[in-house]
């Protein structure tokens, strides 16, 4: 539970530069690595505009509320989570040993060798 907490609250920026399609590096919480076609700023306004590498950054915003309320919920999303919740916790109770209901019951007492009665042999 702590971790789906944190990582719901985790918020963080992927930085991407791209030379041309080509994905050439990715970076997390720091800038992207440049590939080393980037046209320098002395270049006049035109050629600049031209250039084939691009950045592109990603934000991913965390939640910022973190209490909700049981209250809150609307009937049947009470019932899903009760019934979830309900589920959930049986899943992880011991089973019952399974019972043997001959374990204790012992064999008749052999009275003649039906074998030899039956004169039936394996060979």
């Amino acid at each position: 539970m702590a971790l789906l907490v944190l990582f719901s609250t985790f918020s963080f920026t992927v930085d991407k530069h791209y030379c041309g399609s080509y994905l050439v590096d990715s970076a997390v919480f720091s800038k992207a690595v440049s590939c080393g076609m980037d046209m320098g700023s002395s270049m006049d306004d035109k050629m600049s505009e031209d250039h084939c590498c691009s950045n592109k950054k990603v934000s991913v915003d965390g939640q910022d509320e973190l209490k909700l309320s049981f209250d809150q919920l609307q009937l049947h999303q009470q019932m899903i989570f009760t019934a979830f919740t309900y589920v959930y916790f049986d899943l992880f109770e011991p089973k019952p040993e399974q019972v043997i209901p001959f374990k204790d019951y012992s064999p008749p007492l052999l009275v003649s060798d039906i074998h030899i009665v039956d004169q039936v042999f394996l060979i």
